[in-house]
């Protein structure tokens, strides 16, 4: 009798210039210890947004954003936001 088992982990993490931080999960369905399929699961994070914890749920990958997010870099970010949005309003 076959064996299935599922298994998720981040597979890739890239932070970014502007502090946003790329996150992709990996869902593999492996049958009998080999991978049969693989489902891909993709968010950005920005610097001012807390860390959800169904994201980041390993502590690696946590430590490295609150590392990524200092307090220089996310006030660049939400400044960055702001210009973003006034040169938007501007063009309206």
């Amino acid at each position: 009798m076959s064996t299935f088992t599922e298994v998720t982990y981040i597979s890739q993490f890239d932070i970014q210039p502007n502090g946003c931080i790329g996150v992709r999960k990996t869902t593999d369905v492996l049958k009998d210890g080999v991978v049969i399929s693989s489902t891909f699961w993709r968010t950005v994070l920005s610097p001012s947004a807390t860390i959800d914890a169904d994201v980041l749920r390993e502590p690696y990958y946590a430590n490295l954003a609150q590392t990524a997010w200092t307090a220089e870099v996310i006030a660049a970010y939400e400044d960055a936001q702001a210009a973003a949005a006034e040169r938007q309003n501007q063009g309206n």
